[in-house]
């Protein structure tokens, strides 16, 4: 049975969660009996709703009433604020009445006597004030005797006191002509005790007779002079550290000439850290026994240290970067590294000193207030301090004085920021290495057969991606996801620079002169008189294009490992964003803050992964098409190695249509000085022709001509035996004069429809197209590369063309524009050719004079050649 429904109700004050108390309310029950069937528990809740009913219509009507006493009761209360604000009035009236009265029933006897007891008493307060001035000016009369005294009974406490009274009474003399003189005395007091301490300060500090340097620091803080107490501990416990930096002799860091065979700074670092961390749990034991503020004491012991060492630790790590040249960025990664590890040891040690109980308390009782004020830097006297003269004041490389009482536990900083410097130029360092690395590659890999150039760009690939995913490791490690746009470039160049290597080399292999001995294997091809060179030659194009759409998947894999590891690094800066404390970009506040405010963190750092952190998927359709600027998502990062790509796989079918329409581009290397376009016999026929109007395609072709059209009637025949190679598929828009038509259709219809994570696992996978399709794509593009040959190459070079020849042109460009219609090519430059060609004198003559400008080439050309215009050239 459910619990009472006024208990019910009154429970329901106790709990903040509205579902636990539903929860309890039903299933409490008289001796801690559960619900038993649904049944029950249906009627405890149409009970329990009811009652909610109930008690929401009794607090409504509480509420109504309340509401109504509220609004009757407001304008009652503006008339009591009314009554009493006239009765304060009146009062404040009937006081001064009082007060007059009471004034003049005062005998004027009595109130001459309260008025001269007035004037005494000024006169007491500032005869007392004046007794007070006179003592303090006979007190410094006697300040150098009495100082010196108790310097000579080396009651050095008491000569604190007393040089810290007389330093309170300076305001005394404050505007006046005796301030100088005075604040000069006390300085030189002052320094005579700092002197007098100095030796034995020193000897308590190296015996770390914790109670006499404690004194002393209470002394020292007395007379204005805490900073130079910091300096002569800071001084003496670091001395044996810093000599330890100076005297190492290392190899990587030796002076110019002289070749060191000590130890290299990497291998010297971990065990200069390990005695500072030996020496700071020391301290963490000391400092707190000395200073009011252990843990700024301790960062600011750090930061001495630091500033301390000579050469400094900037200096230290550009000999590095010197010595080891291209390798800097793998030493320098390798030093950062150890330097964290130190700084989590000193986290921690800092945490401990910060929550350990100390006897600070007994401290702050002994030493007055105004004397420590942790976190603040008190105003450094007149002279300049002994100890900072003679031991502690040193130069960093900047030239500035060390200033040892730093504001804030700013240690971490300090430590990390000889670093900022190597990592806002990590771009050019990671490039350094990875341009390094490229040459070992290509230098240990002996140079092959030109037939297996395809094995060893595929290998060499290997290695180079390898290379290239090894740098994601380095710029985590070094700037922790700041050098993102850096690494981007690094990477994009240095694959673009080993895919133009490849490049180059095709280019200038292209440009060798070629054998001119027919090959036997070319008896099948009519027209087509390839050479053994030449079929070599094609094997090794459709090689490199085999290997090239190997390495571009390669570069699509590696694309995809990139975008995700830059996504990680969004996704660690967004929670960093969110909440620093629990997701740090670092293990050290300091080198975030450092990294923070570097020029690395810059708008397009976020903007890269903005970009970065989405959809990674990207067909190689989208590579081809290459911009990568159609679509919101899978923005292309490496555009410049992409575009490489596509430059090396346009050079090898460059190089694979030179040697395919080597044949037919010799067919034609002599039409252009034929005979046939001057002859007589030919013009007197031509001339008949003309007079007759003969039309000119009832000429025969000429036999280059029939030559070069069988060519391009078996060059069907020449792919059919490589029908099955799909390396001729490979980047099919980078084809010289390629049918963009064609090809956008042919690649919708190679990418089918999918879902998008689909494609994500099959990124890598290049889009197989229909052989046909393949083939028909190059035979039009090889048809135009010969025909753009034909027109800008070998027609210009015809030096005169009589009747005759223009008809046996008009015949030749006439059974070529037909014969290349079968492979789908059409050409308007070539039928501009035959239009112009077929026109007799006077209608060329009459067009030339028609026309508005000379920028028509083809009619240019026409005209000289028929000597229309002698102008022309």
């Amino acid at each position: 049975m459910s619990l009472p429904t006024a208990e019910a109700l009154d429970s329901l004050e106790e709990y903040e969660d509205l579902t636990a108390w539903i929860n309890d309310t039903l299933t409490a029950a008289e001796g801690d009996q559960s619900v038993e069937s649904l049944t029950e528990l249906d009627q405890q809740i149409t009970q329990l709703i009811a009652s909610l009913d109930i008690a929401c219509e009794d607090t409504s009507s509480q509420l109504e009433r309340t509401i109504d006493d509220v609004s009757r009761g407001i304008p009652r209360l503006t008339y009591d604020l009314h009554f009493i604000k006239d009765s304060a009035v009146s009062l404040q009236s009937s006081l001064a009445t009082v007060h007059a009265r009471s004034q003049a029933v005062i005998p004027d006897t009595t109130a001459s006597a309260l008025e001269q007891l007035k004037r005494l008493d000024t006169m007491k307060e500032h005869m007392e004030a004046a007794r007070e001035v006179l003592r303090e000016a006979e007190s410094w009369s006697t300040l150098e005797l009495e100082v010196t005294s108790l310097l000579a009974e080396r009651n050095y406490a008491k000569a604190a006191s007393r040089l810290s009274e007389a330093n309170k009474s300076m305001v005394v003399f404050q505007n006046t002509p005796e301030y100088d003189p005075r604040r000069t005395l006390l300085v030189n007091l002052q320094n005579q005790l700092e002197a007098s301490l100095s030796s034995a300060l020193v000897a308590a500090i190296n015996e770390q007779n914790l109670e006499t340097c404690r004194g002393y620091f209470f002394i020292f803080s007395n007379i204005q002079r805490e900073v130079e107490f910091r300096n002569y501990y800071y001084g003496s416990r670091r001395a044996a550290l810093t000599s330890m930096w100076h005297e190492a002799e290392l190899s990587d860091i030796a002076p110019e000439g002289n070749k060191s065979t000590g130890e290299t700074f990497d291998e010297f670092l971990p065990k200069f850290y390990a005695s500072m961390l030996a020496l700071l749990n020391q301290e963490r034991s000391s400092i707190p026994a000395i200073f009011p503020d252990p843990a700024h004491s301790l960062s600011a012991f750090i930061s001495s240290i630091l500033a301390a060492l000579q050469p400094t630790f900037s200096q230290r790590l550009a000999s590095i970067s010197s010595h080891y040249g291209d390798l800097a960025l793998k030493e320098l990664i390798s030093v950062f590294r150890v330097t964290e590890e130190f700084a989590i040891g000193v986290a921690k040690l800092m945490d401990k000193i910060q929550y350990s109980a100390v006897s600070s308390t007994s401290l702050d009782t002994e030493m007055p207030p105004t004397t420590i004020n942790p976190g603040h830097t008190r105003k450094r006297s007149m002279r300049m301090s002994i100890s900072l003269r003679s031991s502690v004041t040193r130069s960093t490389s900047g030239g500035q004085k060390l200033q040892l009482l730093a504001d804030g536990l700013d240690w971490d900083q300090e430590l990390f920021h000889p670093f900022l410097e190597f990592q806002a130029d990590y771009g050019s360092l990671e490039r350094r290495f990875l341009d390094h690395t490229l040459r070992e590659i290509v230098s240990n890999e002996t140079r092959q057969k030109e037939s297996d150039q395809a094995r060893v760009f595929r290998e060499r690939a290997i290695d180079i991606f390898g290379a290239a995913e090894e740098s994601l490791a380095r710029y985590t490690a070094f700037t922790h996801g700041y050098g993102s746009v850096a690494l981007l470039q690094a990477l994009d160049g240095f694959l673009k620079s080993f895919i133009d290597m490849w490049t180059a080399d095709v280019s200038f292999a292209s440009s060798l002169p070629q054998s001119t001995l027919q090959d036997a294997a070319s008896e099948d091809l009519s027209g087509l008189d390839y050479t053994s060179q030449d079929w070599l030659n094609i094997q090794t194009m459709l090689h490199l294009l085999s290997s090239a759409r190997s390495v571009y998947e390669r570069m699509t894999s590696f694309e995809v490992k990139l975008r995700s590891n830059l996504a990680q690094t969004a996704n660690k800066f967004r929670l960093y964003r969110e909440d620093p404390a629990s997701f740090p970009i670092t293990n050290s506040k300091g080198a975030a803050q450092i990294l923070e405010q570097s020029s690395l963190n810059s708008a397009d750092l976020h903007s890269l992964l903005d970009r970065a952190d989405v959809d990674p998927s990207q067909s190689r359709e989208n590579y081809l098409r290459h911009s990568g600027h159609s679509s919101n998502t899978g923005e292309p990062l490496l555009t410049d190695a992409r575009s490489a790509m596509s430059d090396f796989a346009k050079a090898c079918q460059v190089s694979l249509q030179g040697t395919i329409l080597s044949p037919l581009r010799q067919h034609l290397a002599s039409y252009a000085s034929s005979s046939i376009w001057t002859t007589t016999a030919q013009e007197s026929r031509n001339a008949t022709f003309n007079d007759l109007q003969v039309p000119t395609f009832s000429l025969s072709p000429s036999d280059i001509i029939q030559r070069v059209t069988e060519g391009l009637l078996n060059l069907p025949r020449l792919f059919e035996v490589y029908a099955d190679d799909d390396a001729l598929s490979f980047s099919l828009q980078t084809l010289p004069y390629a049918d963009p038509e064609l090809l956008k259709g042919a690649l919708e219809a190679s990418v089918p429809d999918a879902p998008t994570h689909s494609r994500r696992h099959s990124i890598s996978k290049a889009a197989t197209l229909d052989p046909e399709t393949v083939s028909t794509a190059w035979l039009s593009s090889l048809g135009q590369s010969l025909l753009v040959h034909l027109t800008t190459e070998v027609l210009p070079r015809i030096t005169t063309l009589n009747a005759g020849g223009a008809a046996q042109l008009a015949s030749d460009l006439g059974y070529l524009s037909n014969v290349i219609r079968v492979i789908n090519v059409e050409s308007e430059e070539l039928e501009l050719w035959k239009e112009y060609v077929e026109l007799n004198d006077d209608v060329g003559k009459a067009k030339i004079g028609a026309r508005s400008d000379d920028e028509d080439r083809v009619l240019n050309y026409v005209a000289r050649m028929r000597g229309w215009q002698s102008t022309l050239s």
